[in-house]
């Protein structure tokens, strides 16, 4: 639970240990000064606390008047905080936030092997769109809530953390501790290679992706320990010149972006996940263009790296990974074939 929703719940507290504290001050004052019993004590009070009026016990004594009229503008204050801070937690939805929060914080301690996007801006927003395409659990950590729209409101596998994406309990808060990767979106490079440095304490086994605005924050970046450092812009200048030097290129590559009337998508295989009787079977003997429709466009083993176009021969190993590419529905026939 972060700091600022930490700094409300003492607020609320505080505002009911005074009404109890109040509510004891009365009850013993006039137990004292007029000698009533505790529940007649008690009742008087909580009508004096409430400022509903105070006719239901009979003449008080002039020590009893004396001490109820401190009492009453004593209480005063007391009740006005009070019914200040009901307010705020009951209308202005602080109660309904701290709740959500500490559900948010209850499912981050389960998460697990997921993937935290810091910052909902332009590229943040399509990292969360290819993270819930592709089914990847990811939090997402954003300080202005009313950034978010009500896309993954109910979703499992999504989970909103509000906070600040710098500081150290808002990360873990988004289950740092255990997530596989972070991608850090924020608008300063500064502040990225902060959060790159506090995931790299926080979980040294963790893959970093960071964007960059300044060529010279490249550098930074990776000294902080980001595995992949982009900058959106010099890839948005890129893009545009090539629509002009290779504008066919750029046409196939919005096919795998989901741009024009056919779409492609890129998958991986690994040979972990495939059905045991595919394993030990070249690319030739899987046949997975005439069965399912996609076609295997790239591999990577232990020693080569990657592959373009691999030879029909190549037999998968353990630790190996295939590329494929085809459309939608040619990739959910691929994932029944070869998945376990």
């Amino acid at each position: 639970m972060n700091g600022q929703i930490r700094q409300r719940l003492k607020r609320l507290f505080f505002a009911f240990i005074l009404l109890i504290f109040s509510l004891f001050v009365g009850i013993t004052g006039l137990m004292v000064f007029e000698g009533l019993f505790f529940w007649d004590a008690f009742y008087l009070s909580v009508i004096i606390i409430s400022t509903v009026g105070m006719n239901e016990v009979g003449a008080l004594s002039d020590n009893g008047r004396i001490f109820i009229s401190f009492y009453i503008i004593f209480n005063l204050s007391i009740f006005a905080y009070f019914i200040s801070v009901i307010t705020k937690y009951v209308f202005e939805g602080e109660l309904r936030e701290i709740f959500q929060t500490y559900m948010v914080t209850r499912v981050g301690d389960k998460m697990k092997n997921h993937t935290i996007v810091c910052g909902y801006g332009k590229n943040g927003i399509k990292a969360c769109e290819e993270l819930f395409r592709s089914r990847v659990p990811f939090a997402l950590i954003e300080f202005d809530y009313d950034l978010i729209d009500d896309t993954y409101a109910d979703e499992k596998n999504v989970y909103l953390v509000q906070g600040d994406a710098t500081h150290d309990e808002v990360l873990i808060a988004a289950g740092i501790l255990k997530a596989d990767t972070i991608i850090t979106t924020l608008p300063k490079d500064a502040d990225n290679v902060f959060v790159t440095l506090t995931a790299k304490e926080l979980n040294p086994g963790i893959k970093i992706i960071s964007r960059a605005s300044e060529e010279s924050s490249i550098r930074k970046l990776q000294r902080a320990g980001a595995d992949h450092v982009v900058m959106p812009d010099a890839i948005g200048g890129h893009h545009m010149a090539t629509l002009v030097t290779r504008p066919e290129v750029i046409e196939f590559l919005d096919l795998l972006n989901g741009v024009g009337g056919t779409k492609l998508q890129l998958d991986k295989l690994r040979f972990e996940d495939m059905k045991e009787d595919l394993k030990g079977k070249s690319i030739r003997q899987m046949n997975l263009r005439d069965l399912t429709g996609v076609n295997i466009i790239g591999y990577k083993d232990k020693t080569e790296g990657f592959i373009f176009n691999p030879n029909p021969d190549t037999v998968f190993k353990a630790g190996d990974v295939a590329i494929v590419l085809g459309g939608e529905n040619d990739l959910t026939k691929f994932k029944d074939y070869c998945y376990r």
